[in-house]
């Protein structure tokens, strides 16, 4: 078997909800644009057909990846964890020290990271910097707007 997939409980049961809405919800809408579309006649030069088409591939690639990735899936608990050093699940109040702006992020799976609301996948740059790292450490990382220095302020789990 592959790599697995780390990934929260909630991140596992929000894949599993979205592979239910693909299957349930997303192809029967689309096998019904085929058949109207089918209905128009020649499907050779039929636009809507092959933009359903199109869509239906999408729609089928998206469930065969999340098919992989629950079957992948390594759901991690980071409630027990001790504040002791960086690990998966940890939300982590960072300080820029160039600016001294205040930062958190929780360590999530890729399939949940969210930068905008403060969950980074584990995979990225700074969670794979703070890997390990205890409070007060400083970490030097490389992020697309250049270089920067970060301090952990506080590491919590749950």
């Amino acid at each position: 078997m592959a790599d697995r997939v780390p990934m929260t409980a909630n991140g596992y049961s929000k894949l599993e909800s979205d592979l239910k809405r693909l299957k349930s919800e997303e192809r029967p809408a689309i096998l019904r644009e085929l058949e109207a579309a089918r209905a128009h006649g020649d499907i050779s030069e039929n636009a809507e057909f092959e933009a359903a088409k199109e869509k239906q591939g999408h729609v089928e690639a998206r469930i065969r990846q999340i098919e992989d990735r629950l079957a992948r899936a390594q759901v991690i608990d980071p409630s027990g964890h001790s504040p002791d050093a960086v690990r998966f699940g940890a939300t982590v109040v960072l300080m820029d020290v160039e600016t001294g702006d205040e930062i958190t992020y929780t360590i999530v799976g890729e399939d949940e990271s969210d930068v905008g609301s403060g969950f980074i996948s584990v995979t990225s740059p700074v969670a794979r910097a703070l890997m390990g790292q205890r409070i007060e450490a400083s970490v030097t990382v490389r992020v697309p707007r250049g270089v920067r220095e970060l301090e952990i302020l506080s590491i919590r789990y749950g």
